[in-house]
This record gives structure tokens, C-alpha cells and sequence, in this order.
């Protein structure tokens, strides 16, 4: 049967908890597309931009309704696998950030940090990618925000998810020295990239995203 991916919190959003792997869980009542009804999506990295927190679920689907190009609702609804994605969602984010490194003069102890997420570096990692964001943002203002999400859209998305999430999940998210790091490589990008640049550096963060997932699934 076809696989699907889903995140959650704690418990659903409608309060219920979450059920136990292997168990159908059925909607009772009308099937209403964001609104009612059991949904997931076909990509990990377009379930990722409705993530309410970072445990993330392998599941299957019955009665599937397609709805626009980023998920699906359904009848019933059964988990087949269930990770914590924290660890993922960081190396996500550190790889978006060194996927664009050429782009800008980044601090070898930025480097070092972002390939090892070595804790004991972040500090001043964070130092130095903000120096190093100060001085790149002040050259490209003008061109700031436009094709820069080519660097910054797949890890603000990874970051999303794990700001809603507890504990290790949440300072993950809220590392400043992983945000400084991707800023900064956006600052130089937004001053040469282009759409179609752009929309390349997207579908390989999404290709990548994938991977990570479903390495940490089959390892699971």
C-alpha cells in the first residue's frame, strides 16, 4: 500500500491521542478538505509546512481525496512508523545552509559547526555568522528577499516544525547559530540568483529532505 507522511505533537489536533501503530483511526462525519477529516501528504517536505511539532509518521491511507498539490484527506488513517525528527530537522537545516556556502565568505568555524553540529561551537559559530551577516546584508540590501528563498525556504521550513516541539526539538529550532549561518548565505544569493536558480535549489532541498527522511524510516 501506498506510504504517506504526517507530523504531529503530543496528541492530534483535535485533542485525541495519538493511536498506537497499526491501528486504523476513522473519521466519523462529513470528509472536508482542510477543515475534517484524516489528512497526510505524498512528500515529507510538503507535510513539513503543516508540522505542528518534529514526531513525524510513516502512515497509510483509506478513501483518499486529493486536495491541491501538497496533501491528501482521507476516511481512515493507520501509522506504520513513528520517528522523532529533531536530529534530521537540524541536519536539514545545517545542509541548506553549507548547500550555498560558496555563495559568501563563511567563517571556518561556521563550517565547522554546520557539518558537526558540535554544541561546544555554537557559540561562537553564532558570533561569527553574524559578523559575517552584517557585512554581507549592508552590501545587498537592495537585492535582499527576492531569490534568496532559494537558500532560506527549505530550512525555515525545517525550522518551523521544530519550534512548535518540546525540549530538544525547540532549541533546535531556536538555534541562533543555524539561522545566522542561512541568512547570511541569503543575503549573497538574493544579489545573483535567478527563478529558475531558484526554483532548482528548491527541488533539490526537497530531494534532500526526502532522503533524510527516509533513511531515518528504513533505520528505524
Amino acid at each position: 500500500m501506498k506510504h504517506y507522511y504526517h507530523f504531529t505533537a503530543d496528541l492530534l489536533r483535535d485533542g485525541r491521542p495519538i493511536p498506537p501503530i497499526g491501528e486504523w483511526l476513522e473519521h466519523i462525519g462529513p470528509i472536508v478538505p482542510c477543515q475534517s477529516g484524516l489528512h497526510a501528504s505524498e512528500h515529507p517536505f510538503d507535510a513539513l509546512q503543516y508540522a505542528p511539532a518534529a514526531t513525524l509518521h510513516l502512515v497509510e491511507l483509506d478513501g483518499v481525496i486529493p486536495h491541491g498539490t501538497d496533501k491528501v484527506v482521507a476516511r481512515r488513517r493507520k501509522i506504520v512508523k513513528t520517528i522523532d525528527a529533531t536530529p534530521l530537522l537540524r541536519r536539514f537545516a545545517a545542509d541548506c545552509a553549507l548547500s550555498v556556502s560558496h555563495l559568501w565568505d563563511m567563517p571556518d568555524i561556521v563550517r565547522e559547526y554546520l557539518e558537526t553540529l558540535d554544541e561546544s561551537k555554537r557559540d561562537a559559530a553564532l558570533a561569527a555568522a553574524q559578523a559575517a551577516w552584517a557585512a554581507q546584508a549592508a552590501q545587498a540590501a537592495r537585492a535582499a528577499a527576492q531569490a534568496a528563498r532559494a537558500a532560506r525556504a527549505a530550512a525555515r521550513a525545517a525550522a518551523q516544525a521544530a519550534w512548535a516541539a518540546q525540549d530538544a526539538a525547540q532549541d533546535a529550532a531556536q538555534d541562533a547559530a543555524l539561522a545566522a549561518a542561512w541568512d547570511a548565505a541569503s543575503a549573497a544569493l538574493a544579489a545573483r540568483a535567478t527563478w529558475a536558480t531558484w526554483d532548482a535549489a528548491y527541488a533539490e532541498h526537497k530531494n534532500h529532505f526526502k532522503q533524510l527522511v527516509d533513511d531515518a524510516f528504513a533505520s528505524a
